[in-house]
């Protein structure tokens, strides 16, 4: 099993993972990643403007990055 870390970035905030999480495959680290970021999205999007993107960086326990994904999110009034 190898440690991962899931570094959150969010265009002006980083969430930096100290901790870190096991996995035996690189298949789970990507399922992590791309369960991790609507989580985040749902959590943030209520306090920030209409358009965020929300980027993990998933970095070894050498710290080279393995993984990256992004989530973009976009609300648009229709009326005035």
């Amino acid at each position: 099993m190898a440690r991962y870390f899931f570094d959150v970035h969010d265009g002006s905030v980083h969430q930096f993972d100290d901790k870190g999480t096991e996995f035996d495959t690189l298949d789970e680290v990507r399922e992590q990643a791309m369960r991790l970021l609507p989580d985040v999205a749902r959590d943030q999007a209520l306090h920030e403007s209409g358009r965020n993107a929300y980027t993990v960086v998933v970095t070894d326990e050498d710290h080279h990055p393995v993984y990256s994904a992004t989530l973009s999110l976009v609300g648009v009034w229709l009326i005035r």
